[in-house]
């Protein structure tokens, strides 16, 4: 578990500084609604499209999951990911997920910083490909007041391959993700969401990766 020792001892906040060089530039637009539901359930559906200049269109994610709020912190959720990859709008294959998370909201302030987290379970399978691929993901957050409404987000987060397949063959940690977010509230239960990720991927032989995107999203609470 060396590389995420190194990574969580770089702190809670994530370094937005850009990499050596770029390999690619993306954008990724999402669609997020969550609705709360009787005995503190709650339903969330997140859309994600993903394009970029070399690959053109090549993803649309979408989650759906199930949550129960167990008390004004922590959330528990279970939930499935449909994944079709596509090459410039050519579909290439689908990717099905199970998860399972918990998260942490607004567990410490430091000041008019709030930070929230949370961690992920994940099981992947591909079609035509034999396997389930186990997957960790931790993600950590602060959030604090910008300008006006406006709020300001860093997160991290790491995808960490907890076995090998076909389709994982990263041992440890594979990917890391450091993001900075600005939400803009459009009204009482709708927030437009713009900001810079960037992806940092993990190649056993080779060069690592790096990936830098651009995001923009609506986010709608009921």
């Amino acid at each position: 578990m060396r590389k995420l020792t190194t990574v969580l001892a770089l702190g809670t906040l994530p370094a937005i500084a850009a990499p050596a060089h770029a390999d690619d530039f993306q954008h990724w637009e999402t669609v997020n609604i969550s609705v709360a539901l009787p005995e503190a359930f709650k339903i969330s559906s997140e859309t994600v499209l993903r394009t970029s200049d070399a690959r053109g269109f090549y993803e649309v994610e979408q989650n759906v999951m199930l949550g129960k709020k167990l008390n004004k912190m922590v959330t528990v959720w279970l939930g499935y990911t449909f994944d079709p990859a596509y090459s410039h709008g050519n579909f290439v294959r689908r990717e099905h997920r199970f998860r399972q998370q918990v998260s942490f909201d607004n567990f410490a302030t430091i000041g008019k910083v709030k930070l929230s987290g949370r961690l992920r379970l994940e099981q992947r399978w591909r079609e035509g490909i034999s396997g389930t691929g186990w997957r960790l993901r931790p993600q950590i957050k602060a959030s604090m007041p910008f300008v006006g409404k406006t709020t300001l987000s860093f997160a991290s987060e790491e995808f960490i391959d907890l076995n090998n397949t076909a389709f994982q063959q990263v041992d440890d940690l594979e990917r890391m993700r450091n993001s900075v977010t600005v939400t803009i509230p459009l009204s009482k239960k709708i927030n437009l969401d713009v900001g810079y990720l960037n992806q940092h991927g993990f190649v056993p032989v080779g060069a690592d990766t790096h990936d830098h995107v651009l995001t923009s999203g609506i986010s709608a609470s009921f």
